[in-house]
């Protein structure tokens, strides 16, 4: 498995999660207020998470593209004449 394939995967997991968590705030099965809490925490984190995820993907995009320079030239060096 090679890393972006991971880091997709991983991605997809922490969604769930939090699709989960969500679900259960918002379904009312939360039944004190420390636990409330707790969840909140927890979807704060993985959403934290995920945004670094992303930034770390986008900087690593950015440093790929920024070392590709493409020689129209067929000769790269000049001929003397």
């Amino acid at each position: 498995m090679d890393e972006f394939s991971f880091i997709l995967k991983l991605q997809r997991a922490i969604k769930q999660n939090l699709a989960s968590l969500s679900l259960n705030v918002t379904s009312g099965g939360v039944d004190s207020h420390e636990k409330y809490k707790y969840i909140t925490g927890q979807i704060s984190a993985l959403e934290s998470v995920l945004q670094e995820i992303s930034n770390l993907l986008n900087k690593k995009e950015q440093e790929v593209h920024e070392g590709k320079v493409v020689r129209i030239d067929k000769d790269p060096k000049p001929t003397k004449g």
